[in-house]
């Protein structure tokens, strides 16, 4: 087990490493300049009316003629870089196993050393958990760094950025829960990436329709992004318990069924 988890560390150290560094900066630059572009958002708004349903979407509530400084912040939580960077790493690590290894042959060699699947499996999950804490604890510290030099009434109080945080690791879980699965049942690792990141842009496009369409609105529950809502969050000042509760729930589901999978299926690179 100790030696599967050092062979893991050494193939994504670097990659996480700047992943975390990305996130970091991002979160930084984020926090500290959306609040001064967001401040003049009206102006936009008389401007060019199709952006004010844009970042409705994206937050998934009404901002109204001027968008406050909470919700600024919540903006930040849902901006694209973020949840792109995040699900580029999870991409990138859950397709390891077996799709990687099946496909650069190197599945036979992995399978036979003395380690059952089920332990080959765990090390990935370790290594999957570990990664995606470091690089969500370096957005968080690039965005308490920049807080610092926001004016007070422009900062996120610690209590809801811990808050949102929890929420978007439980939405990291069930992505990567997912991802697992998919690459569980696939022999190339493009193809298992090409349908996880397809998924992914339908449940974005789903839960933007939702603000728009009765009939996307009756489905939104499918959009994995419908349990994941900072603006609502940071405007309550509550745990969303129930969308946590849900998130966790996927990814218990999409992890037992790749593990059943990946044990019972028939792997061989000739």
């Amino acid at each position: 087990m100790r030696g599967l988890l050092q062979k893991i560390r050494l193939e994504v150290q670097w990659p996480v490493a700047w992943f975390s560094l990305g996130l970091m900066l991002v979160m930084g630059l984020l926090t500290a300049l959306l609040p001064k572009v967001l401040g003049n958002i009206h102006e936009v708004f008389n401007k060019m009316p199709l952006v004010k349903p844009l970042i409705t979407a994206l937050l998934g509530v009404d901002p109204g003629d001027q968008i406050s400084s909470g919700l600024s912040q919540a903006f930040l939580w849902t901006h694209p870089t973020l949840l792109s960077l995040i699900w580029a790493h999870e991409l990138m690590y859950c397709s390891r196993l077996p799709a990687a290894e099946v496909d650069r042959g190197t599945a036979d060699f992995l399978l036979c050393l003395p380690v059952s699947r089920w332990k080959i499996f765990l090390a990935e999950t370790v290594g999957w958990l570990v990664s995606g804490a470091i690089i969500l604890c370096g957005g968080l510290v690039g965005h308490l760094i920049a807080s610092s030099f926001v004016h007070p009434e422009m900062r996120l109080s610690q209590t809801d950025a811990f808050r949102v945080l929890i929420n978007l690791a439980a939405l990291y879980l069930a992505v990567g829960g997912f991802a697992f699965l998919i690459s569980a049942f696939s022999d190339r690792r493009g193809r298992a990436i090409g349908i996880v990141f397809a998924l992914l842009l339908l449940s974005f496009l789903l839960n933007f329709l939702a603000q728009f369409q009765d009939w996307a609105k009756s489905i939104a529950w499918l959009s994995v992004m419908e349990y994941y809502r900072p603006a609502i969050i940071i405007r309550s000042g509550e745990f969303p318990a129930d969308d946590v509760k849900m998130l966790l729930l996927l990814t218990g589901v999409f992890w037992s069924v790749s593990l059943a999978v990946l044990r019972r299926r028939s792997i061989c690179t000739v």
